[in-house]
Parts: structure tokens; sequence; C-alpha cells
């Protein structure tokens, strides 16, 4: 009979079993440098994920998107205006992590259209990337159903992409490098780990616990359900805002591109209503990415209880260090509705419908957690 393993727990020493082992103890380089918490990851000399906080780093914008229209060279342009050094890409792995949370086919503003997808791998396919894409559906255990109903399986099928399950794989223990919940590490897939850059894919929307999901919300899709549940409540329980910290600052390796072409407002990130806006983000920092989402969202940045953790270690938040290439992020804001409930009341600071200006985000305690946990972090300029 076998021995559960708590998420929390590091695997046991190796018996000099597989080397893909679910626990296994033995950490490649490729592990340890995920392990780091490094803010730099070069590919062949050159920094393609995250800077170090205290540069500035700039995001893209691009209006007027479409789903039959000119995505490929859009994320091209972006990625180039985000001085991504795409030489550096030739012959390594890439991984495209979308949002399938609980796709449903009559409903685009759930999760990332397949259009995004496709043309993302077309874009470092051209790069002479080897791509794959991946996956941990949060609601939905069987991954196959989420392909079919998102219209995503289809789309990989005749793109002849590979898709990765990430709910399933053998994993790897990787320390946790972002130190803000209780957990000691996380089991990354074996995709994970072992890409040479994650690109997060979000769909652009409004979130019913922490107010918005972006680029580094979109990564708790990154963990697989057989080590953390349907939904993945023991990451819940640890802090919704610290989890997410802690994710992304061990996953050093990361960039985004976001669907904000046809989002969602309200009762995200599942039952809220469509919203138009015709965008494409991308940035190299997912921290300076969502600070961007969200002021076109009309949502103060340092109101969302995740970035004002991940401000002053993992991106900048103040517009003065997020340099705006393509677009400006100020002709594109449009409020979306958010949901009336206390602790997302005060999320941005208008007159909006149902918005408070006085009232901090504090997340509302969860079974197992620490009240303390919930506390609001504030960051200047």
């Amino acid at each position: 009979m076998s021995t559960a393993v708590h998420p929390n727990s590091p695997p046991a020493k190796s018996d000099g079993g597989r080397a893909d082992d679910l626990a296994s103890a033995r950490l490649d380089r490729r592990t340890l440098l995920l392990a780091s918490g490094a803010a730099v990851l070069g590919l062949g000399g050159l920094a393609l994920a995250r800077r170090a906080w205290r540069d500035s780093t700039s995001t893209f914008v691009a209006a007027g998107q479409r789903y039959d229209g000119t995505l490929v060279q859009t994320i091209r342009d972006g990625l180039a205006a985000c001085d991504l050094d795409t030489r550096a890409l030739r012959g390594r792995r890439v991984l495209l992590k979308p949002n399938l949370v609980e796709p449903d086919r009559s409903a685009p503003h759930v999760t990332t259209h397949p259009a995004m997808v496709l043309a993302a791998a077309e874009v470092f396919r051209g790069f002479g990337a080897e791509v794959v894409v991946g996956e941990a559906p949060g609601h939905v255990r069987d991954t196959e159903i989420a392909l079919l109903n998102s219209g995503l399986g289809e789309a990989l099928a005749g793109a002849e992409l590979r898709f990765a399950d990430l709910n399933y794989e053998p994993v790897r223990w990787v320390k946790n490098a972002g130190g803000q919940s209780p957990l000691a590490g996380f089991h990354f897939p074996q995709s994970i780990v072992e890409a040479d850059l994650v690109v997060s894919m979000p769909k652009m929307k409004t979130h019913h616990w922490v107010g918005m999901t972006g680029a580094m919300k979109n990564l708790y899709g990154t963990l697989p359900g057989i080590k953390y549940g349907w939904p993945k409540n023991v990451l819940h329980f640890a802090g919704i805002p610290q989890t997410v910290v802690d994710i992304n600052a061990s996953l050093p390796k990361t960039i985004a591109i976001v669907d904000g072409i046809t989002c969602m407002e309200g009762d995200g990130p599942i039952m809220g209503s469509p919203k138009e806006m015709g965008l494409v983000v991308i940035g190299t920092n997912s921290t300076a990415v969502d600070a961007t989402l969200a002021r076109m969202m009309q949502v103060d940045p340092r109101q969302i209880s995740y970035l004002a953790l991940a401000e002053h270690r993992l991106g900048p938040l103040c517009p003065k260090r997020i340099e705006q290439r393509g677009e400006r992020w100020q002709h594109h804001v449009d409020p979306f509705q958010i949901l009336d409930v206390p602790h997302l009341r005060g999320l941005r600071q208008d007159q909006g419908e149902k918005v408070s200006h006085l009232v901090p985000p504090v997340m509302p305690a969860l079974p197992g957690r620490c009240p303390g946990l919930a506390r609001t972090m504030r960051g200047t300029c």
C-alpha cells in the first residue's frame, strides 16, 4: 500500500529508482536554477527572463486586435519591443501555458483563445524553438475534456503541437524561493522544469478572491492536480497572494503574452461577463504586465494583494519604472465591473459603481489559514 505525501512535504530520499520518480530528491542543474530564485536566467549568455526588480522593465500593448487578425505579427513585434533576444531561443524548449480553467466554446471570455496559442507557437517555432503547450486545469480532472471543450485540442492537432498534461506528469521538487507562504516548496511537472522558457498566456479577467487574474496567477496552472487537488485548495489555504508570489519566484524563466481581446469582468474567473477590449499585452516581467492590466481595468495595482507582495521582490508596479512599448495603456482604460463583496471594495480610486474608496482589500479567512497572512502591503513609486 502506498503512503500519501502531503504537497508541502519534500520527497523522501531516493532509493536509486527512476530519475523521474515522484519521490526523487535528486536535483539536477536545471532544478537548482529554479530553486535558486535567481531574478535572471540567461540562454546563451543573454537574459531572457525577468530583470532584477531594481531595474526598469517594458510592457507592450497592442490595441485593435482580433482572433482572426494578425496575431502572429503582433506577438513577434511585442517580443522584439520588449528586447527579447530571439536568436537565443534556437534549439531551446518553450512551454506555452494558456488558461483552461473551465472551458466552454460558447463562453470565449473564460479561457485563452486557441488562436492566441497557435499564433504564439508559430512565432516561437519561427525562432527555432521546440514548442510544447502545457496546462494543469484546476477544475477539470479529465484534461481531454478541457481540450475538447476549449477547442484547443483540435487546434493543436492541426498545428502538430504537442500537449503536456501538467496535472499528471512526473514531478520534481523545487524549493520555495519566495518565502511568503508556509509551503516549503513545490512539485513542478517535468515539462515545466525542463523548459528553457515558460510563457504565461492568461486571459485578462477579474477574480472573486484577489480582484484580478493575469500572468502571475495563471502560473497556478503549472502545479499538478495529483498533488494539489481540484481545485488547488492546498494553495488557497496557504494564502492565494502568498502562493502566487512564491510560485512566480520559484520559476524565474517566465514571460507573458496576455489574451486581452475578449476579457471577463464581474464574477471572475469563471462566472463573469464578457468584455471586449481588443488587446494583446506582452512583457518579460509578469509583475509589470499585471500592473499594466490592472491599470487598464482602472484598478490600483497596489490594492491587488499578490501584486503588493510582488513589488520590490519580483518586479515594479510604479508606472515610471515600466517603459511603454506599442500603444500607451492610458489610451485604453475601460473600467471593469468588480464583484460587490467586502474584500474587493477599494480596488480602485474612482467613482465606479459599487466601489469603495476607503476599504483596503483583505482576503477573507479560509480554513487552515493564518489571519496574519492576509495583511495588505503598500508601496510607493
